[in-house]
């Protein structure tokens, strides 16, 4: 059972939706297309947790991000070839 974190409804589910995310440089924004999300079916809220916005960010700050499609599925761009190996720049880590 989730919890909502807008209504706080028991009512919330996953589910995956196309997001739009805008690039560390600020030069574009990119669609993710299945990306893991959470749905209300009490007050209609889609979100996506902490968890999945932490890595969709440090994915897109450590890939080359000039050769990212305009439209793409969340497990292509997790996939895809990192030129770090972690956020060395994330201390919350």
């Amino acid at each position: 059972m989730l919890i909502c974190e807008w209504c706080e409804s028991d009512a919330a589910r996953e589910s995956s939706n196309t997001v739009y995310w805008e690039l560390p440089d600020g030069t574009k924004a990119i669609e993710i297309q299945d990306t893991p999300s959470i749905h209300c079916m009490e007050c209609g809220m889609t979100y996506q947790t902490d968890s999945t916005v932490n890595e969709i960010e440090d994915q897109l700050f450590l890939i080359d991000t000039s050769k990212l499609d305009k439209s793409m599925k969340y497990e292509t761009l997790m996939e895809a070839p990192r030129l770090l190996k972690r956020n060395y720049f994330d201390f919350a880590k």
